[in-house]
């Protein structure tokens, strides 16, 4: 898997099209992270984002090996698009819309690995830090904590977040400037510095 790892996104399809597993495995660890972030950010219950995940790259497996992949270069892009319809046809299947309140605030936090030689005090404050942003972004319209979701943990640009969200390129800069705004709002009000 080492000797995948300086591959593009592109040479990984291909290797795992010409039967290269490890070329699957090296991109299924590259965007997992980001992937159920969003996803479970999505539908705020850890069960079923492992299902929705699952879902999504199974679908992602069976277009590679059929090789109707045609989004040279934009996998990730691609791979949050598969992720974010199969939860909006969840929740179309189960008539409901996903709730704003978690019930284990750190959910999303946990999936995030982020690697740094720091102390103790320096963890608790991360960790204060994460649930904090986790709190706001929970009290923000669905529309605007959706499109700085995909924007921030998906890494896609708002062109894509328009497809993925059925609105227009300015729709979706007008819900991310407002959701900034909001959020700048409520750390002032609670005086809050990150």
């Amino acid at each position: 898997m080492k000797a995948h790892k300086s591959l593009s996104d592109t040479q990984l399809i291909l290797g795992f099209q010409d039967g290269d597993c490890g070329a699957l495995e090296t991109l299924v660890s590259r965007y997992k992270d980001k992937l159920f972030s969003s996803i479970l950010f999505l539908v705020k219950d850890k069960f079923l984002a492992e299902d929705l995940f699952q879902e999504t790259f199974l679908r992602i497996i069976d277009t590679l090996r059929s090789r109707r992949y045609n989004e040279e270069g934009k996998f990730l892009p691609w791979a949050m698009r598969i992720a974010h319809n199969l939860c909006v046809d969840y929740f179309r299947k189960v008539k409901r819309t996903p709730t704003i309140l978690t019930q284990d605030k750190k959910d999303i936090f946990d999936v995030i690995h982020v690697v740094v030689n720091d102390n103790a005090e320096h963890r608790i404050m991360r960790n204060q830090n994460y649930d904090r942003i986790h709190q706001m972004l929970d009290k923000l319209p669905e529309e605007q904590r959706e499109v700085i979701v995909l924007r921030h943990f998906g890494d896609m640009s708002f062109k894509e977040i328009a497809e993925t969200t059925n609105c227009s390129i300015n729709t979706a800069l007008g819900r991310m400037r407002y959701g900034l705004i909001n959020l700048r709002k409520m750390m002032l009000e609670k005086q809050i510095n990150l």
